[in-house]
């Protein structure tokens, strides 16, 4: 993981800063949520694929593209996580004008 972490430290960057822009996004936008059977089935497949990449069950290229993936998406959601937050604050505190 950390070889991942060195050599693909740009890939990671990047998937972090999006996540921010998402997340920024995401508190003004309201858009639907997916429904609770699917973020089951969301969850489920995380659960799968975090459970094959620490067993190392796919061996070889597939295995390192899995654990890069997992990788890049974990830094996805804390960027989603901190946007969210920050611009959740910064609305919270803004005064409107009389």
């Amino acid at each position: 993981m950390t070889y991942l972490a060195m050599f693909h430290w740009d890939w990671l960057l990047g998937a972090l800063v999006l996540g921010f822009m998402v997340g920024w996004i995401a508190v003004v936008h309201r858009g639907q949520g997916v429904s609770k059977v699917t973020a089951r089935w969301l969850w489920v497949m995380v659960v799968a694929l975090l459970a094959a990449a620490l067993a190392r069950v796919i061996p070889g290229r597939p295995g390192y593209w899995l654990d890069l993936a997992l990788m890049m998406f974990a830094s996805y959601l804390v960027g989603c996580t901190i946007g969210s937050w920050l611009r959740g604050w910064a609305i919270s505190r803004h005064k409107p004008a009389v």
